[in-house]
């Protein structure tokens, strides 16, 4: 699939896997089906990685926890730019849901902090939004960053992602004395 998702055919799938075009369609409708299975597995490795770099960090406040959630996805997507184009502004906060609430290889302790994470989000006025709107931020900002260095390069650019993350938060607070 080097080519791309529209330049790749069926047959090229199931000759790179070595299964035959039966046992693809026993497990997926078509190519477009698989490519969307894969972008949330590899949406699911990048949440799960910042998760657990999140569990050695020992940050309490939940604003400081999605800011440092955020900040390890875009590290990890400066760090591998394939992956970034294999996403390719596919990173979504659906998909990112559905990896810890669905998780294929039964990792409760990802749903476990995911549960945790919805409730301290309580606090927040629709919560689900909030982190759509935050995913959507990351994934279509550090797109062009990363591979073409537009509007900057994404060391300038991140710390304004970083703020835009929080401002986010901030206009979803129920109490906005805080």
């Amino acid at each position: 699939m080097s080519q791309g998702i529209s330049k790749t055919s069926i047959s090229d799938i199931v000759d790179q896997a070595g299964v035959a075009k039966g046992t693809f369609y026993l497990y997926f409708k078509d190519k477009y089906d698989i490519h969307n299975k894969l972008i949330c597995h590899k949406s699911a490795q990048l949440l799960k990685n910042a998760l657990s770099r999140l569990m050695t960090a020992n940050i309490s406040d939940f604003e400081d926890s999605i800011v440092f959630i955020a900040d390890s996805i875009l590290n990890q997507l400066s760090e591998n730019p394939n992956l970034l184009k294999f996403i390719s502004k596919n990173l979504s906060w659906g998909s990112l849901r559905s990896a810890v609430t669905q998780p294929e290889d039964d990792d409760d302790a990802l749903t476990d902090i995911y549960d945790r994470l919805k409730i301290r989000a309580q606090g927040y006025n629709e919560p689900e939004i909030m982190f759509f709107m935050i995913t959507n931020v990351i994934s279509s900002s550090c797109y062009s960053a990363v591979l073409y260095s537009e509007p900057a390069d994404i060391s300038v650019l991140k710390p304004h992602i970083l703020g835009c993350v929080r401002d986010i938060m901030i206009s979803h607070r129920k109490d906005k004395t805080t």
